[in-house]
């Protein structure tokens, strides 16, 4: 029996295990992983540990970073919509957007027309609508094209998520406007930046996810710790047996309570991963 068997470790990727900040505000590169990161995950997972990414990205989103990541573990992807193996290629778990998106979108299309979004789909295809100044950013950070179109109804099932991208305000709006809708606790609506908001089906959160990969790799709820930075990773702040935050985290996370490590940049899950060491 290995140090860190039965031991699962989730990280959220941005700025929480590689700082992508910089890049998405100045459509600079993304900086390579952090040497103690890399050091103390491979430390990790060769003594029996099950490291795994739980991130809001979907499939295309991080498809093409995934490669540089150690993992030895399956992953939880967009927002807590899925569970993807990268070892494998295949989806173990989805939670897709059913038709009934069509006429909710409509609703909130009629009420602001010019929304700008983008719809993920279970391949590596993202379409969007009314492109803005965020959505070539953040299509520079993910390193995935957009298809963009003119009707939401030319958009074809499996969705995903949608991901709203707008100033803060407009954000707000949509998100006060969705959940006065009859319709509206069919969805998850969480933040993961200021300019971005996420629209999952109802129960796809990271929390909820993790609890699955776990039970998927005969985790015990004591054994699961959790690392991320904003709020879309608070829910998997709370079912880790320890929650833990990077000292960049925004202030809702640090008031939550998270046990708050290094920078991003310096090593944050490498202290997680010292953490761990001390306790098994």
């Amino acid at each position: 029996m290995q140090k860190f068997d039965h031991v699962l470790l989730a990280s959220d990727f941005d700025n929480t295990l590689v700082y992508t900040q910089s890049a998405l505000d100045n459509g600079t590169d993304i900086p390579p992983m952090c040497p103690r990161n890399r050091e103390a995950l491979d430390y990790f997972i060769q003594n029996g540990g099950l490291f795994a990414i739980s991130t809001g990205r979907a499939l295309p989103a991080f498809m093409d970073y995934a490669k540089d990541v150690p993992m030895s573990a399956p992953c939880v992807i967009a927002n807590g919509a899925a569970i993807y193996d990268f070892r494998t290629n295949e989806y173990l778990y989805t939670a897709f957007l059913g038709k009934a998106i069509y006429d909710h979108m409509a609703e909130v299309l009629a009420r602001f027309p010019t929304l700008a979004f983008e719809v993920y789909h279970d391949d590596c295809r993202i379409h969007a609508m009314n492109p803005n100044r965020y959505i070539r950013n953040h299509e520079h950070l993910t390193r995935s094209p957009v298809q963009v179109v003119e009707r939401f109804a030319d958009i074809d099932l499996p969705i995903i998520k949608i991901l709203f991208e707008e100033d803060f305000p407009v954000l707000d709006a949509v998100r006060t406007f969705i959940l006065s809708r009859p319709w509206g606790q069919e969805y998850e609506l969480i933040y993961s930046n200021e300019h971005l908001l996420e629209l999952t089906a109802a129960g796809a959160t990271k929390g909820g996810m993790i609890l699955r990969l776990a039970s998927l790799l005969g985790v015990a709820r004591k054994d699961i710790y959790c690392i991320g930075d904003h709020k879309n990773d608070i829910p998997m702040l709370e079912v880790s047996a320890v929650p833990f935050a990077p000292a960049n985290a925004i202030p809702a996370v640090h008031e939550f309570g998270a046990h708050i490590v290094s920078h991003c940049s310096d090593g944050a899950v490498a202290d997680v991963v010292e953490y761990l060491d001390k306790i098994y």
